[in-house]
């Protein structure tokens, strides 16, 4: 009898299978584009479906994927450097190691803000801003007035945005930091909505006030510096700090001081897809490596050293996916969620990824059935003409299995996509 049943359970998943590659593969919606799509069963030793597994695609934030590998494999998941300095003499000599905590909208991690008011000595900050350009390889020039493009830095402070915001009790609204409130120009539009719009090349905030009482949040991006960052500073701590070249600080070994917890930049970044986050991991973990500033030399690491085993190189140039340069395969990701699995406790991972229907990026798509827990757990990707959702799927059956969804070249609403893919994997949750 268990022999017959046995035979009747594989009969029945290879119908599932074939009928979840029928459908992605007959697809209106799929055929409009380019789709690579991978399913695997880590019980099995063969994938369930793989269609264009081996072709290269624009990842979009997907590539977060692989920074959020690299940065809980090198900086693990307790609290990063937040800080680098030497004491010598009367002076507290210190630089910025990327970290994104300091003083953020969300974040609010003023731990090196303890450590430098409490100090006696004269502070100096090197500048090391020289070792991070502004926007990652491939970036559009004009995204400079967008929250997804927010400036990287060597030393962030406030997220790097200034942050509006406003409730239904208000008829005006704050601005933190508080430092931009005369930095606002008035200007004359529609009256219905609020937009703030910055000038390309200076901290001066253009903005349409509103008539409506709605709640609203908005983040607009500074232009930084390492000149505005001291500045910043000298007034968040009422007390001056100087800004120094160091370049002979640098080459030494420094003291760390470890500030916000890893485990809440790796929600952050994952749940919402935050790019500025995504980025400053990765300088963190080249801090962590070498004391140096580089996304460039993260990559190669984790390329080198961990992501060696890969069935494809990927081709990675940013932390975020917003470099349209990233390109990545459907089953190197589906080895990546693998080592992921392997190396990251279940709980984590559900902390860390978008729940379907519950949180995230996918709150609004992929829910489960009424009064039941999430199925699907996944990082998604958006560009132009390029979509992605890429994680861990639940069955009904109780088993976890991983897939990699890449869509490139599509010239229809995203949602047409979202609606397709949801039909797919709510099939195989409740077949497989």
């Amino acid at each position: 009898m268990k022999k017959i049943y046995f035979i009747a359970l594989i009969a029945l998943c290879s119908c599932t299978v074939q009928k979840i590659n029928k459908t992605l593969t007959k697809s209106d919606v799929f055929k409009k584009g380019h789709l690579g799509f991978m399913l695997t069963d880590p019980a099995k030793e063969k994938p369930l479906v793989a269609i264009n597994e081996d072709k290269y695609f624009i990842p979009a934030s997907n590539t977060k994927l692989f920074t959020f590998y690299t940065s809980y494999t090198v900086l693990g998941d307790e609290k990063v450097n937040g800080l680098n300095y030497l004491e010598r003499g009367d002076s507290l000599i210190f630089w910025g190691t990327g970290d994104p905590s300091l003083l953020h909208p969300d974040l609010q991690d003023s731990t090196v803000i303890g450590f430098l008011r409490k100090s006696d000595k004269k502070l100096f900050l090197i500048d090391n801003f020289d070792q991070v350009d502004a926007f990652g390889p491939g970036w559009s020039w004009d995204w400079y007035n967008a929250y997804y493009a927010t400036e990287r830095s060597a030393f962030p402070i406030y997220g790097n945005v200034v942050r509006f915001s406003k409730d239904s009790t208000q008829s005006g609204f704050d601005t933190y930091p508080s430092y931009f409130e005369d930095k606002l120009i008035p200007a004359s539009g529609p009256p219905s909505y609020l937009t703030f719009r910055r000038d390309r090349f200076k901290n001066e905030y253009q903005y349409f006030t509103p008539e409506s009482e709605k709640n609203f949040e908005r983040d607009i991006p500074f232009v930084t510096s390492a000149e505005f960052a001291a500045q910043l500073l000298s007034e968040k701590l009422d007390k001056k700090v100087s800004l120094i070249s160091g370049e002979n600080y640098l080459k030494l070994d420094p003291k760390k001081l470890q500030s916000a917890p890893a485990d809440s930049i790796y929600a952050q970044m994952m749940k919402i897809s935050d790019n500025f986050l995504a980025e400053q991991l990765m300088l963190l973990v080249s801090d962590q490596l070498n004391n140096r500033l580089s996304t460039r030399e993260a990559i190669d690491y984790a390329k080198e050293n961990l992501l060696n085993d890969l069935p494809d190189e990927p081709m990675w140039y940013d932390g975020s996916g917003l470099s349209s340069r990233n390109m990545f395969t459907p089953r190197s990701i589906i080895a990546l969620l693998g080592k992921i699995r392997a190396e990251v406790p279940l709980e984590k991972i559900k902390a860390y990824f978008p729940a379907g229907g519950e949180s995230g990026t996918i709150r609004n798509w992929y829910p489960a059935d009424e009064g039941q827990p999430p199925y699907i757990y996944a990082k998604t990707g958006t560009l132009s003409m390029s979509n992605a959702l890429s994680g861990y799927l639940i069955t009904k059956s109780g088993k976890i299995l991983h897939f990699s969804c890449l869509m490139n070249n599509y010239q229809i609403p995203s949602s047409q996509l979202k609606t397709e893919l949801q039909k797919v994997l709510y099939m195989i949750h409740e077949k497989y």
